[in-house]
């Protein structure tokens, strides 16, 4: 089967339907384009989606994240991320490996088919030229017979006239050969032609066309291929990401799978629980008889040991009932006074960590600010010690003003521990004991001593024998008889160094040694090379190797 034999009448067709085959290719090669840019569309809204419903940093939401409901569908916000990462693989693959190389591939073969046309039509060409002149050659023949035979025929008759002159005969007699003769040559000429035209178009339909259409077929066949081949990558592109984004459905499944009801119902109670106890039984108070009417121990107003009832049937309490007091909307406190009992203790407990934090925070800024001084005192060529005088005093007093704030909030979140009630304590007062003066135990202090401010904030009733002062904790001699520090790596030293000055420890090029505090930002890293010698080296003059695994826990002897 071959277009040369076959089809060796049909260069038009043959012409049309190869052009329609590069159209059919270009076609493809749009449809994959469209479908990368349709991948890489849905990937930017998947992420954008995922984005929109992160939680804010800083914000409420954030805090709501603490639940496993929460968590999981943050896992879900994160997996479709990745699960859009997946689709942005798959327009670049379909990219590299399809659209830009069938779009090569198209040049290739338009070059190519515009070649074999183009040797077609030459060939072509040729024949029709070879065609004329044959066609020359036989018309030429033609008029030279004719004129031979005209030639021949005058002669005949002026041999035949006798009127005429032998002379006229003879005349006519040559004109008749040289008429003869070049019918001859004529006849030869177009003998010639057609032996060279027949032998031309031989070979015109049976090598050149031939040739021509079986590279035409080849280049035809090899787009076919082609268009296959690339169909097969455009599937195995796609399924080259789905065990990936298996594991991203996975990953969804499994924080599915790990929300847990009763957590989060764990998770509500520590978050709104007041640290009150429920409130007792309101005794029945008999206004038939004129006694002294006293309010239970159990009862929730808020008298202050006057024994006039705060609670009348038929009238308004002037006291209001814990668990229903409105918060207060207006600023929140410094103390959060205006939060129930154990709201309040989490929130100061939470303040005083911050402030931890802050001090930490603070100090180790300060020591570095101190040890880069100590290093230009005893380098002086390093940098001025006098220019860091103003931000060590600067941090020192960050230091000061952050553990008075420290000590501030510890105050209040002793006072609220000292107030919380024990379970004990809860016991008596349920059980509704009083003194001899009929006014309340320490067991209901706590609810005695709180009472509901006009706006309908919380406040309490702070006494010199309640009120518990913090003292300032001293850091000056929080190292005075600290342990030796544990390594946290080693280092090699990669140039020589000469300790002279006070603090600092000599090395030697390839010597390896345990690093026992890193840089903080000074420029200096501390190493041991046994027990007792132990200083500070220019972190430039080392390369660590820290041992992320240790955590601190490797000593060495």
């Amino acid at each position: 089967m071959s277009w040369g034999t076959e089809l060796w009448d049909q260069f038009d067709n043959l012409e049309k339907h190869t052009q329609w085959g590069i159209d059919v290719l270009e076609k493809y090669i749009k449809f994959v384009k469209e479908r990368t840019e349709i991948e890489l569309s849905y990937a930017k809204q998947l992420r954008n989606l995922s984005k929109k419903y992160q939680p804010k940093k800083n914000s409420k939401e954030e805090e709501e994240y603490k639940y496993t409901s929460c968590k999981a569908f943050l896992s879900t916000l994160n997996e479709m991320n990745d699960y859009a990462g997946q689709h942005e693989v798959i327009s670049e693959n379909m990219t590299s490996q399809i659209t830009v190389d069938l779009a090569r591939f198209v040049q290739e073969l338009k070059q190519e088919r515009k070649s074999n046309f183009h040797d077609g039509r030459k060939a072509q060409q040729h024949m029709e030229t070879c065609w004329k002149q044959l066609e020359s050659s036989k018309r030429r023949f033609e008029r030279d017979c004719k004129e031979a035979d005209r030639a021949q025929q005058y002669f005949e008759k002026m041999d035949a006239d006798i009127n005429v002159t032998k002379a006229d005969v003879e005349k006519a007699r040559q004109q008749a050969q040289i008429r003869h003769q070049m019918a001859e040559d004529s006849k030869a000429d177009y003998s010639s032609s057609l032996q060279k035209f027949n032998q031309e178009q031989h070979e015109y339909y049976h090598t050149h066309i031939p040739s021509i259409f079986q590279k035409i077929q080849e280049m035809e066949e090899r787009r076919i291929v082609r268009i296959g081949e690339s169909m097969k990558t455009y599937a195995e592109v796609d399924r080259q990401v789905i065990p990936i984004i298996g594991k991203c459905l996975d990953g969804i499944v499994k924080a599915a799978e790990a929300i847990n009801q009763k957590s989060d119902s764990q998770l509500v109670i520590e978050a709104y629980k007041s640290g009150f106890e429920p409130p007792g039984d309101i005794e029945f108070e008999d206004y038939t008889q004129p006694m002294k009417r006293t309010v239970s121990d159990n009862s929730l107003s808020n008298s202050r040991g006057d024994g006039k009832p705060e609670l009348k049937f038929g009238g308004k309490s002037k006291g209001k009932l814990w668990p229903f007091i409105k918060k207060n909307k207006g600023a929140t406190p410094e103390d959060f006074s205006n939060l129930p009992p154990e709201q309040r203790r989490k929130k100061l407990q939470q303040k005083v960590d911050e402030l931890n934090k802050e001090i930490q925070k603070e100090m180790d800024q300060r020591d570095a600010i101190t040890k880069m001084k100590d290093v230009y005192l005893k380098n002086p060529q390093m940098g001025d010690p006098a220019s860091l005088d103003h931000k060590l005093t600067e941090v020192s007093q960050n230091i000061e003003k952050l553990r008075l704030e420290a000590q501030k909030f510890e105050a209040w979140l002793a006072e609220v521990e000292g107030r919380l009630p024990t379970r004990g304590e809860q016991a008596r007062r349920q059980s509704g004991m009083y003194d001899g003066q009929g006014a309340p135990t320490t067991a209901n202090s706590c609810a005695q001593d709180r009472e509901s401010s006009p706006d309908g904030s919380y406040t309490e009733e702070r006494s010199q024998e309640n009120e518990v002062k913090v003292l300032a904790t001293d850091f000056d001699d929080e190292f005075d008889d600290e342990e030796p520090l544990p390594a946290i790596g080693t280092c090699k030293a990669l140039y020589t160094f000469e300790g002279q000055n006070e603090g600092t420890i000599s090395v030697i090029e390839g010597e390896i040694l345990y690093v026992i505090e890193e840089d903080k930002g000074d420029g200096w890293t501390r190493i041991r090379r046994n027990e007792d010698e132990e200083g500070y080296v220019p972190t430039s003059y080392v390369e660590v190797y820290l041992d992320k695994n240790a955590k601190g826990a490797k000593t060495y002897i």
